[in-house]
């Protein structure tokens, strides 16, 4: 009995493994959501995560590093996006938004730098993660009109011990009308530290309060 419960704990993980993790494929922009990869670039990372801080995957997930059949979506100031992913994330950690001005949505790179626009980190007392299958952020109604990248990050750190696991997508976006305000931006990667309180936190041992890693959020 115990060799079959074992084998059946061992063929849970592997499934978990293969079919559980979630990849934000759908973006959902002047209240319209499209449909997968529309406007989300490619990830061809088979729902697995990216755990090398030095990779450059960091930005955009494997396969995102251009813009291929991905289309830029055109959208005000001010105005909101939701990430939809394709189930509900479930393993516990920060959620972040990260923009950066390019040239060209479709061709950029995400070599320039990125500033962040909002976090979501844990509700004291308890240290409640916020874990949904879909995430909203607002575009600073102070950018600068112009073409960008949109970028969500989810990090798990939910298995103290072993490396964090980045779950991320980026958005082709067009910003219209806005202001004038540029903000200075941090390299991805490079933006989290192994260092970083918010990267090694244990969040099963005396977890009274958190940081969520990377820089402040950027606000007009």
């Amino acid at each position: 009995m115990k060799f079959i419960s074992t084998v059946a704990v061992a063929s849970a993980v592997f499934l978990e493994a293969a079919n559980g993790h979630y990849i934000f494929q759908k973006l959902t922009a002047n209240g319209v959501q499209g449909d997968a990869y529309q406007n989300i670039r490619t990830n061809t990372n088979n729902n697995s995560p990216v755990t090398d801080l030095a990779d450059n995957d960091l930005r955009c997930n494997v396969g995102g590093g251009t813009g291929g059949s991905t289309t830029t979506v055109s959208t005000a100031a001010g105005s909101s996006l939701t990430f939809t992913a394709d189930i509900a994330v479930y393993h516990q950690g920060p959620v972040s938004f990260y923009m950066t001005p390019v040239t060209s949505a479709s061709t950029a790179d995400g070599s320039t730098p990125w500033f962040k626009i909002k976090e979501i980190g844990p509700t004291f007392p308890g240290g409640t993660w916020d874990l949904e299958q879909s995430y909203n952020v607002t575009i600073p109604s102070c950018v600068a009109a112009g073409e960008y990248l949109v970028r969500i990050e989810q990090l798990a750190i939910h298995n103290p011990g072993a490396a964090p696991q980045f779950y991320t997508s980026c958005a082709q976006v067009k910003v219209t009308g806005g202001g004038s305000k540029s903000f200075s931006g941090v390299s991805i990667p490079g933006h989290v530290k192994a260092t970083d309180a918010g990267y090694t936190a244990n969040i099963y041992n005396n977890f009274n309060n958190y940081t969520v890693p990377g820089p402040a959020v950027s606000t007009c």
